[in-house]
């Protein structure tokens, strides 16, 4: 039997995506489990006794590492700084490491120094390296073919190895791809353009695991694209119904989804009968001739504003993508994203500044174009993700005005009465569930604690926060009683995003000082030769 040691490595604190605060006030350690490494776990021998260490929710120690016959971690690229951590404290202790996943797929390079190194989809390889650890082999270099990965024969993650205390949700992944074909995005890089679905037993298999397991509440489908195979969804949302109808709905579901969800009513209508409540859209920029160069032409021709409330009618909130640094931008945009966002009412936006990621279009251009940086592939590791450290190319315009751009919607759609007044929009208009559902006693009483724990949070500790929130609850309690918990989950979050937001401001005014006074790192700024 080898034991086997699952690290999943840190992501900087300072990023949009840790949502500090909000854990805080569900009692969660950080948002969610590595659904990557535990599908692995499934994907070994059964027999192996297996581990698994969160390092965003506990410490790593040397008794953990000493334990193991192998130590397998990796992850994206915010958590390279802290998977090159883990990689030399499981070598100086003599054991050997397995790296895979996202990160390390598109950037190798950037890990000779492991043992192991596993790339692409874990179902298209994992079985080549187990028939070489137990040949003997102790060190190698494993390959799966692109976008061959047979995700029907995707065994159901091991969730018996996560404590779910940790966390504020679990994922799930039905399918893996997207048919669009956006220049800056990695997706299509990984997992191709024509998404690949399970089938539906499987998902029911992993419903039924997270029941017996004893989990209810928040579920994501973590798919980058759920309605990339929208046959497929349509087939398997009325089972999903039928599975939660007879388990009286112990889960809710949050997705990331292409703006297009909003041209399908039925859809819409199949995903709120079986609970979904949130869905992530990718907007990036509100100015057609930047979506087309882009080549993000699914939100061109729409009025983004009808798409957007489309489903908030659905009785599903919206979150979104934007991104500052596209070539053609233009002088103003800041201001011109800052409607888009009222005129939205989308609350949370996660605006981030371009970045050029491995092996994508927009990288591979800027390459020809002898734009890009030659450390772009570095991650410092007091950068917590693109909101502070994108732009690793040289900018069309001049750098110190797409800071400056980048700047004024960050530090005005997170004011306070900005954000609030986006929430009150939503109250108006945010459909009711098709059916209430009365919760466990165990469900309501987790749910009353947060609830409570919010309420004394915000008014005694959060004094520029107060007012716009109870504003906001008593409006919900007044007009539409069905936005209450919107409500208390946009308020939770904003206490992560208003300070983020200040972290942002005081870094972009640290480097437009640098980029003004001509003491940027010129060093960081050398071109690559075509």
């Amino acid at each position: 039997m080898t034991k086997v040691l699952f690290v999943f490595p840190r992501f900087n604190p300072n990023s949009f995506w840790s949502f500090r605060d909000a854990c805080d006030i569900w009692g969660a350690r950080c948002s969610a489990p590595p659904l990557g490494l535990i599908t692995v776990a499934a994907l070994l021998p059964q027999t192996w006794p297996m581990r698994l260490i969160d390092r965003n929710a506990e410490e790593l120690t040397d008794e953990d590492i000493a334990w193991a016959d192998v130590v397998m971690t990796g992850g994206m690229m915010p958590q390279r700084p802290d998977t090159y951590e883990v990689m030399r404290r499981v070598k100086a202790l003599g054991k050997p490491v397995c790296i895979g996943g996202p990160d390390p797929t598109s950037s190798p390079e950037c890990y000779e120094d492991a043992d192991f190194l596993v790339l692409g989809e874990a179902e298209g390889i994992l079985d080549t390296f187990v028939a070489a650890w137990q040949s003997g082999a102790r060190s190698g270099r494993f390959s799966a073919e692109k976008f061959t990965a047979d995700v029907s024969k995707s065994p159901v993650p091991r969730f018996d190895l996560l404590n779910f205390k940790n966390y504020l949700y679990v994922g799930l992944q039905f399918s893996r791809g997207c048919p669009f074909n956006c220049e800056f995005c990695d997706i299509i890089e990984l997992y191709g353009r024509m998404p690949r679905a399970k089938t539906a037993d499987q998902v029911l298999r992993e419903f039924d695991r997270l029941y017996e397991l004893g989990y209810r509440g928040h579920v994501d489908f973590v798919d980058d694209n759920l309605i990339g195979n929208k046959k497929a969804l349509m087939q398997l949302l009325p089972i999903v119904r039928d599975w939660q109808k007879r388990h009286n709905f112990p889960f809710k579901f949050s997705t990331e989804a292409s703006i297009n969800l909003a041209d399908d009513p039925e859809l819409l209508q199949m995903m709120r009968s079986v609970k979904f409540f949130g869905v992530f859209i990718g907007i990036e920029s509100p100015d057609p001739t930047t979506l087309v160069h882009t080549q993000k032409k699914q939100n061109t021709r729409r009025s983004l504003e009808d798409s957007i409330f489309k489903i908030y009618e659905a009785g599903i909130f919206v979150l979104a993508g934007f991104i500052v640094g596209f070539d053609t931008d233009v002088d103003g945009v800041g201001e011109a994203m800052i409607e888009c966002i009222q005129d939205t009412s989308i609350p949370i936006a996660m605006v981030g500044l371009l970045t050029a990621l491995p092996n994508t279009q927009l990288t591979r251009r800027l390459l020809r174009e002898n734009r890009l940086y030659a450390d772009f592939n570095i991650i410092p590791a007091q950068q917590g993700d693109q909101c502070t450290g994108g732009l690793n190319f040289k900018t069309l315009r001049p750098r110190r005005d797409v800071l400056k751009d980048y700047r004024t919607v960050i530090g005005t759609v997170y004011r306070p009465e900005v954000f609030f007044a986006r929430v009150h929009r939503v109250i108006e208009v945010i459909g009711a569930p098709e059916m209430h559902v009365k919760p466990n006693l165990r469900v309501a009483l987790r749910d009353l604690g947060v609830g409570l724990r919010l309420m004394w949070r915000v008014t005694t500790r959060e004094p520029e926060v107060r007012p716009f929130f109870w504003r906001a609850f008593i409006a919900a309690l007044r007009r539409n009683q069905n936005a209450v918990e919107f409500v208390c989950s946009m308020a939770a979050l904003y206490l992560h995003m208003g300070r983020f937001a200040g972290h942002v401001v005081t870094e972009l005014d640290r480097q437009i000082a640098e980029v003004e006074s001509g003491t940027f790192d010129l060093n960081h700024v050398v071109e690559i030769a075509a």
